[in-house]
């Protein structure tokens, strides 16, 4: 069958796939070799798109409450509510929150009904999250949102800088990237990070800055430059102190490596992400990198400049149209002249006339009921935004909630009043703008399940409803591309670097075969204005009674809230449940033990975890991950924990940096349960599921009796009990002799492994001792913990082919495959390598 060539769904690399749909609901997908952004590499997430394309879970039609209703309904009922809300209590009484998920038509569409014809500029986006500090540093230094060099810069640096950036987790396409240059020539890495992370073992050299340390840390390098004679622009004065002292700083020997590098390397990229933006101060952090560059002269030319890598696939496409609710449009703000080009151009007398709320304040209008009407499309806020259980109390008080979903029952989508079915990846069909500003399409491999349709279109038969139709009169759409690539001029008009109306006049079959560009060029700025603007370092108050500092995170495997990895198999085996990671002492002193749960608590709420003792872990420093929801865990809920704090310039909330305490959770017996249907848990002190090829895996943990009749379905059941060692093992087995579930308790022993049992689900029943042991008669290979996953390459097979000579990543590559699909593996099995050979030379003394 003939490839489709499309984009991938996850992050702001923007990876190119030759998608072939090989069923009604499957699909075969390899990377796109004459992509320029991938060039046919696929990170583990991406390779596994097929296995998150059914159907499970979908939402198929549109829903008001729980009754199933037509679309006609459906779009009355939206329309009437927000037109009785702005009739009541003015256009600011209504908001749009949307998301990097959305294709560029989708958030252009929303952002032209809401500032254009709500007359409200109450339209914010899940990147005010991520890149919001990032887009502000850009205004202040350039004058515009433009990220000032590309990929290619990263293949022709001598030095990158990764701040904040676990890049081999969170964009591994680019760190097999940067790991080329390194191979090819020689290119130095630097990770600047507190964690030590996968990226950070990799380094050439790891700065392990304390949390917010980054802005003194840069202050402190460009003064280094300067007294070594090596600064071409004038600088501000920079007001320096101690990077992070009151929570440890940087290494003065740290220091010292770090400047040489800097020095004796003009080619120099410096890539940030969230790690950098999701701070108090993360718009300052930017514009120390940014003064760095533009002050040493490290811009504008081939290997060098300032490099903000994106989160999502299209949070760069929202911020060109106006996705922030700070930009009107086209990378235009609220000037007289900007308002009046942008009214014109859409033919309003409403336009709205001043930036509406930014996320966490959009979210108090609704608390305190400001905002009556909030329609949620493609995000999960009750998830993801900071002190997620304020957010919740908002959508429980707000008066109408609409939500555009893929997923039927999302955390948010619980909250919402009327839910509209839209497009999934593999259904959407436009544009999406990457980290490099290269605008790619998604392209339509199925048709839409059920009565799913098009983000662009519901909001402009809304819009229709509403009296606008003569103004989203789209027929397709790539009516909606050509109108936004018209639009560009008007940024052109006011100087601006965006403009794609090139595009304008492109015809619908050119718009179906539309190949990969960049806009602007490879250095947008070269020849432009640039401003270096003064920073001072600043950090968060300690606070005696939450002594330790929290730092939020992704995992490798797995995206945002998992409504789209957490149903892939293989990508479920890399992080089963979300880890407290901390180091010894602070686990010791907070009496946790390595596998059992703890309490994380800050002044905004309170988790359970599954305990990671490491010492890539800081003292006084802990990492959770943020995407586990109610519908996976009991606990794991990372965004319950940090509070509202903003940056001020950019509104981005501090994820990074939190007051927390910790404390042990004490349980009387632990235990597993595989299931082929997933189940409804309640009343447990811990449960969590993860996805297995037949079914699910529970993980559990409680007080008291154990009801099994609550937790296995009906059928055959063969059981075992140990009461001395407070062991039990149930096996379920339905009318046809399947194996549909089995549970593992302890109240003082050990449970057996997972993977073995897991795999009989759905499966003729095994013989009775070995289910009932959960492993085979005959010894299967012990492969130990996953490492590749999609080889199924485990730990010990790893180690057995160091032992069996081969000495590099490469030649272990060769020796079992690990590491020699996707790659993303590559920086855990290196680690493997050193910690044998750093064994060897122990063993040698």
């Amino acid at each position: 069958m003939k490839d489709i060539r499309t984009t991938c769904a996850y992050c702001g690399v923007g990876c190119g796939i030759r998608a072939t749909v090989t069923g009604p609901r499957s699909v075969s997908i390899k990377g796109d070799a004459d992509h320029p952004a991938n060039f046919g590499k696929l990170c583990s997430k991406g390779t596994h798109l097929g296995e998150t394309v059914g159907l499970e879970g979908r939402l198929l039609h549109p829903m008001i409450g729980d009754a199933q209703v037509g679309w006609d309904t459906a779009l009355d009922t939206v329309a009437d509510k927000m037109r009785d809300c702005i009739a009541r209590h003015g256009p600011d009484s209504v908001a749009f929150y949307v998301s990097g998920q959305l294709l560029t038509e989708d958030y252009y569409a929303a952002n032209k009904l809401m500032k254009g014809f709500v007359g409200s500029a109450n339209i914010d986006t899940n990147s005010r999250l991520c890149m919001a500090s990032a887009v502000a540093a850009h205004n202040r230094a350039f004058d515009e949102d433009i990220v000032p060099v590309t990929y290619q810069d990263l293949d022709e640096a001598d030095l990158i800088l990764l701040v904040g950036s676990n890049t081999a987790w969170c964009h591994p396409v680019i760190w097999q990237r940067i790991e080329a240059a390194r191979e090819a020539r020689g290119t130095k890495i630097v990770v600047i990070d507190p964690r030590r992370t996968e990226t950070a073992e990799q380094a050439d050299l790891h700065v392990a800055v304390a949390p917010d340390g980054d802005v003194a840390l840069f202050n402190a390098l460009l003064d280094e430059m300067a007294a070594r004679g090596l600064n071409v622009a004038p600088a501000h004065p920079q007001p320096l102190v101690q990077a992070g002292a009151e929570y440890g700083s940087v290494d003065p020997e740290v220091f010292a490596a770090l400047a040489d590098l800097v020095a004796a390397h003009p080619k120099m990229v410096t890539v940030f992400s969230m790690g950098a933006n999701q701070s108090i101060a993360g718009t300052d952090k930017g514009n120390a990198i940014i003064n760095l560059h533009i002050t040493t002269g490290r811009i504008n030319a081939a290997g060098m400049g300032p490099f903000s890598m994106t989160g999502q696939p299209n949070a760069m496409g929202g911020r060109e149209v106006g996705g922030l609710a700070n930009m009107l449009a086209c990378h235009l703000g609220f000037s007289e002249a900007e308002r009046a080009d942008v009214a014109g151009f859409w033919n309003t007398e409403r336009l709205c006339s001043a930036p509406g709320l930014k996320a966490v304040d959009m979210f108090r209008a609704v608390h305190e009921g400001r905002i009556k009407f909030l329609w949620v499309m493609a995000t999960n806020p009750a998830v993801s935004m900071p002190d997620s259980g304020f957010v919740r109390e908002a959508l429980a008080l707000c008066e109408t909630v609409v939500v555009s979903e893929v997923i039927a029952d999302t955390d948010t989508a619980q909250f919402a009043h009327i839910r509209l079915p839209a497009h999934g990846w593999g259904e959407k069909d436009g544009t999406v703008t990457n980290s490099e500003r290269r605008i790619s399409r998604q392209r339509r491999l199925f048709a839409p399940p059920g009565e799913a349709r098009a983000d662009w279109a519901i909001i402009a038969d809304v819009a229709a409803r509403l009296g606008h139709g003569a103004a989203f009169g789209w027929k397709c759409v790539a009516d909606v591309f050509r109108e936004y690539a018209a639009m560009t001029g008007l940024a052109v008009k006011h100087g601006k670097v965006l403009d794609i109306t090139a595009q304008a006049d492109i015809s619908d079959e050119a718009y179906e075969t539309l190949a990969p560009f960049i806009w602007g060029g490879r250095h947008p700025m070269k020849g432009r204005e640039m401003r270096t603007f003064p920073v001072e370092a600043r950090t968060r108050a300690f606070d005696p009674e939450y002594p330790l500092r929290l730092n939020t995170g992704r995992y490798r495997d797995q995206w945002h809230t998992m409504t789209r990895t957490g149903l892939s198999p293989t990508l479920s085996q890399h992080r089963r449940e979300p880890l407290l990671e901390l180091h010894p002492a602070d686990a010791a002193a907070s009496g946790v033990v390595h596998g059992a749960l703890a309490q994380i608590e800050t002044r905004s709420g309170r988790s359970v975890f599954r305990v990671s003792v490491t010492d890539a872990q800081a003292r006084g420093q802990v990492f959770v991950p943020m995407h586990w929801t109610d519908a996976m865990a009991s606990g794991g809920r990372g965004n319950l924990l940090p509070d509202q704090a903003i940056d001020p310039v950019s509104g981005q909330p501090g994820f990074k940096n939190n007051a927390c305490r910790i404390a042990p959770v004490i349980t009387e017996w632990r235990a597993f349960l595989v299931c082929v249907d997933a189940i409804m848990l309640d009343g447990l002190v811990w449960w969590s599921k993860s996805r297995v090829a037949g079914g699910w895996l529970f993980e559990l943990a409680g007080s008291g009796a154990v009801d099994a009749d609550e937790l296995l379905p009906e059928g055959e059941r063969i059981e075992a009990v140990d009461l001395a060692r407070g062991m039990r093992r149930i096996a379920a087995i339905d009318g046809d002799g399947r194996f549909v579930a089995g549970l593992y308790i302890t109240r003082n022993g050990q449970l057996p492994e997972r993977d073995w049992i897991a795999a009989q689900l759905g499966q003729r029943a095994a013989k009775v001792p070995e289910m009932l042991a959960a492993r085979p008669s005959t010894p299967l290979p012990d492969r130990g913990a996953m490492v590749c996953i999609c080889h199924g390459i485990g730990a010990k097979q790893i180690f057995a082919a160091v032992e069996g000579g081969a000495d590099t990543v490469a030649a272990i590559g060769k020796a079992c495959a690990a590491g020699t699909n996707c790659g993303s593996c590559r920086p855990a099995i290196a680690r493997l390598l050193r910690t044998w050979n750093d064994e060897l030379a122990e063993a040698a003394q």
